[in-house]
């Protein structure tokens, strides 16, 4: 394909996805599901919510959510963005070699 498009100061090829762009929205996306989460534990509404949605799927549960801890919850933030950050970049890699010509 000869077709370019400009996005920003960077020329791309048509259907060519940015790495770093892809990346970092779905590393957002997880990191932001995950810090969530870690704000439903720190306000005690995680259990109330983890026992209503196995009610749901007719399961009982044996989980306990246990008391919110600020290392272990910027931990879990950080690692599941860094996660996702890298599957978002590697789909795009993946992506993008199946758009050459």
């Amino acid at each position: 394909m000869t077709n370019r498009v400009i996005f920003g100061s960077s020329t791309q090829q048509k259907g060519v996805i940015s790495v770093n762009s892809t990346g970092l929205a779905i590393g957002s996306l997880l990191g932001g599901v995950h810090l969530l989460w870690a704000l439903f534990v720190a306000s005690g509404l995680a259990q109330p919510i983890m026992d209503f949605v196995f009610w749901l799927h007719f399961i009982r549960s044996g989980w306990q959510i246990e008391r919110f801890d600020f290392t272990r919850g910027a931990g879990l933030i950080v690692l599941t963005s860094a996660i996702g950050y890298a599957v978002g970049a590697a789909f795009a890699l993946v992506w993008n070699r199946f758009q050459r010509d």
